[in-house]
């Protein structure tokens, strides 16, 4: 990042250096878990490998709230929730009116377009060009809400027609003098992980070993006991796990027909095809128990690894653009996910907990002529903004909490870095039903407060819980009121409040 800022000691004989173009590249509900530079033992991302392999890859990478609409907030502003107003996906609407990044980068001559999922329930401002599907969006034959006020269906699906609408606009609908940002935010990995038709037979051979924790009994952990994102317990054998047939019911069952109902007679016959042995097999075995548990979970793991086929797929598509068009050698390339996800940890699907599957999120990016390897320091998503400002030559303003990662980029090592994080999480009560929660995390312990009135009967919760990373990365067992963590306790206690005065929370 260091060598797109301009010098004022350059010789006038040198030619001013070219704005650095940008393209970030976003999911939902991808996890560092399912991402082969980051995890070998289940995905193969040949593509956004390439991205790592490039460029660096942050291997503490973490979120500000784990959850959708507040994780595109953060990232926008380079604010904490409670100060970029975008909280929970429940209630909030984002106030476009206030500072983002794309706006500083428009006012310093960027062309600036969002294509896919916006998820803030206010249009999008400081974009030239911007193309969003509503709410969620959907898998096939999505809607697509355009400047011009209307809202059309695209026949495919989706994320072949987010990049084939990303690709229209870098290659004809911008203005090729100008330096551009494109946000390229994609749906996938979002559930209910339905994959595209020509990928809908890959990984069927493939079995997946059972986490250790998969069966956790949450000991010593009221709020992660009262969660409802259990593959066991609350994953919809229809919606999630298309096993649908007339006389079965399912809570979500309407919504799954909605879904498929949107198939076109093509994409239908070929999804039947596939499906319909699959449940023939399935009601006539009726696993129960652990089987069942099991079943359930290798099916998700399939389902998953076919959506994410076609997104590393056509992040390739982008990258091989950048590098015919003559484009890669000036456009930083950032990849990252809105947060991470639970494949079974915990026998959870979903984020929201502060725990780590979920806090943490992939981030990789490739800087031409930038640094490249691992870089080990504490990243959050309210970092995006300043850095990719800073990546343009734009002065970061005040006001933002999160800080340019330049300075990881020229050294891979910045002295004064921080030394811990702050995360908070809102939605409650809300789908998973997971409590709201604070807390502070530094390289080897968390320290976690549930807080809040209950709801629909559940109990009033004001509770701690504290974890040794280095000795229980799994985090299973709370040692906040054991006596030997004491003196940790306290001092993580002091931190946070510090951290709670900084941020002005009370």
């Amino acid at each position: 990042l260091a060598a797109v800022a301009a010098t004022g000691c350059a010789r006038q004989s040198e030619a001013p250096a070219r704005p650095m173009n940008i393209l970030y590249i976003m999911t939902d509900d991808h996890t560092a878990q399912m991402m082969s530079c980051y995890d070998t033992r289940y995905a193969s991302t040949p593509n956004l490998d390439r991205i790592a392999a490039e460029g660096v890859r942050f291997t503490n990478s973490f979120v500000a709230n784990s959850l959708s609409g507040p994780s595109r907030a953060c990232m926008l502003t380079g604010k904490h929730s409670h100060k970029n107003g975008f909280y929970v996906n429940t209630t909030c609407v984002f106030d476009n009116t206030q500072q983002t990044f794309p706006k500083l980068l428009q006012q310093a001559g960027y062309e600036t377009a969002v294509v896919g999922k916006w998820h803030l329930e206010s249009l999008p401002t400081g974009f030239d060009h911007w193309e969003i599907v509503p709410g969620q969006g959907d898998y096939y034959n999505p809607d697509f809400i355009r400047q011009t006020g209307d809202t059309v269906r695209s026949e495919g699906y989706i994320t072949n027609l987010i990049t084939d609408k990303s690709l229209d606009w870098l290659r004809s609908g911008r203005d090729p003098e100008k330096p551009f940002c494109l946000l390229v935010h994609h749906k996938a990995q979002h559930r209910n992980w339905m994959a595209d038709t020509c990928n809908l037979a890959l990984y069927e051979e493939l079995d997946f070993p059972l986490p250790d924790t998969f069966f956790d009994d949450y000991e010593g952990r009221p709020a992660a006991a009262a969660q409802e994102m259990s593959i066991m317990k609350d994953m919809d054998l229809i919606y999630d796990l298309k096993m649908w047939r007339p006389d079965k019911r399912s809570r979500l069952k309407g919504t799954y027909e909605a879904f498929v109902g949107r198939m076109n007679p093509e994409q239908r016959a070929a999804w039947d095809r596939f499906y319909t042995p699959l449940i023939e097999e399935f009601y006539r075995r009726n696993p129960q128990g652990r089987e069942l548990a099991q079943w359930k979970f290798t099916r998700y793991m399939r389902d998953y690894m076919k959506v994410l086929k076609s997104l590393d797929d056509n992040v390739g598509r982008l990258l091989d653009y950048l590098d015919e068009s003559g484009l890669a050698e000036n456009t930083l390339v950032v990849y990252t996910s809105d947060q991470g996800f639970y494949m079974g940890e915990h026998g959870w699907f979903d984020k929201r907990f502060m725990y780590e599957e979920s806090f943490r999120t992939p981030l990789v990016m490739r800087l031409p002529g930038g640094a490249r390897g691992d870089i080990v320091e504490m990243v959050q998503n309210i970092d995006y903004a300043p850095t990719l400002l800073d990546a343009a030559g734009v002065e970061v303003p005040d006001g933002m909490d999160g800080v340019s990662l330049q300075p990881l980029f020229r050294s891979g090592k910045a002295r004064g870095w921080r030394t811990s994080l702050y995360y908070q999480y809102y939605d409650y009560p809300a789908v998973g039903s997971v409590r709201a929660h604070y807390g502070i995390r530094t390289d080897r312990y968390k320290l976690i407060h549930w807080f809040g009135p209950g709801a629909d009967g559940d109990p009033d919760i004001d509770f701690w819980e504290l974890y040794d990373l280095r000795k229980d990365p799994c985090e299973v067992h709370n040692v906040y009121e054991e006596r030997g963590y004491l003196p940790i306790r306290r001092e993580l206690a002091r931190l946070l409040a510090e951290k709670r005065g900084e941020l002005g929370i009370r």
